[in-house]
């Protein structure tokens, strides 16, 4: 006869549960790899150009610890977590190029971040960002930041220091004005400030002369300046949903446009759901052509 159950098992009343055999568990990559005691470098993804590490959309709240010392990584994606702060010690990575940082919900970055002085690309979008350290002017090597869908009002000064700037995104914040600091990043040739709390744009804006792109659409701005018509190499200029009633008769010399445009990724001018003053929107809905032409005409008449 086999073995009596012993008392304690016999103990338990109610209806047994049924439990059915499962597979393994599965771990993500990185979990698997510190389980086993593997080493976390194994992790690295060695590409032609870059070392990379991506830890997307993990839900973390916390970095872990073992990332300080990846001191190879080249390329860092922390994008769509639960962060509420970036450590200190990410002033270790000194040989960064990339930082995705994009869906957190980081309130600010650590000083430290001046310390990569190889960093080219920073996005920080969509956070909740109400300052930044002064200390990134530091990471004279970027060229692309993204900072949109955030909380900031203000850039500190010493960003006009980013001198190889060429990509800005400050969309979706609340700033009320252009900073002072943007007039200085001679590189740029993409800035967006839509959907913030703009009612003008600085005449500063003619110092932009490399802009292809300019977004400042979704704000309250009152007039187009003539200045913009000096950026002769603007493609791209969107300034729909905003207060303008008049165009400048200079309007001509933005040619590279080419035409009015009603798709928001094409090139040309927007200038929809504006208030133009009579006969403009007739003018815009002939074309660029027909509307540079009566405004040149009235200029001189």
């Amino acid at each position: 006869m086999g073995a009596k159950p012993s008392s304690a098992r016999c103990k338990d009343k109610g209806p047994r549960r049924m439990v059915f055999p499962r597979g393994r568990q599965q771990f993500s990559p990185w979990d698997d790899t510190l389980l086993s005691g593997k080493d976390p470098r194994s992790l690295l993804k060695r590409g032609m150009r870059h070392v990379s590490f991506s830890l997307v959309t993990k839900g973390m709240t916390d970095i872990p610890d073992f990332l300080w010392g990846l001191s190879e990584v080249q390329k860092l994606n922390l994008s769509h977590n639960q962060l509420r702060a970036l450590p200190p010690e990410v002033g270790k990575l000194s040989r960064l190029v990339v930082l995705n940082l994009c869906g957190n919900r980081l309130r600010s970055l650590p000083r430290e971040i001046g310390l990569l002085k190889s960093l080219k690309v920073l996005f920080v979008n969509m956070n909740c960002l109400t300052e930044l350290p002064a200390e990134l002017s530091a990471c004279r090597s970027l060229e692309v930041l993204s900072l949109s869908h955030n909380c900031l009002s203000q850039l500190p000064a010493s960003f006009a220091d980013l001198s190889r700037l060429r990509k800005l995104n400050l969309s979706n914040n609340y700033f009320a004005h252009i900073p002072l600091c943007v007039f200085a990043l001679k590189e740029l040739d993409f800035l967006h400030v839509g959907s913030n709390r703009l009612e003008n744009i600085a005449e500063s804006i003619q110092c932009l002369v490399g802009l292809q792109i300019f977004i400042a659409e979704s704000n309250n701005i009152h007039a187009f300046p003539r200045s913009l018509c000096l950026l002769t190499s603007l493609e791209l200029l969107n300034l729909n949903n905003n207060d303008i009633q008049t165009l400048p008769d200079e309007l001509y010399l933005l040619w590279r446009l080419g035409r009015i445009a009603w798709n928001p990724m094409d090139k040309g001018l927007h200038i929809s759901h504006n208030p133009l003053s009579k006969p403009l929107p007739e003018l815009v809905e002939g074309g660029l052509e027909m509307l540079c032409s009566y405004l040149k005409d009235k200029k001189h008449s």
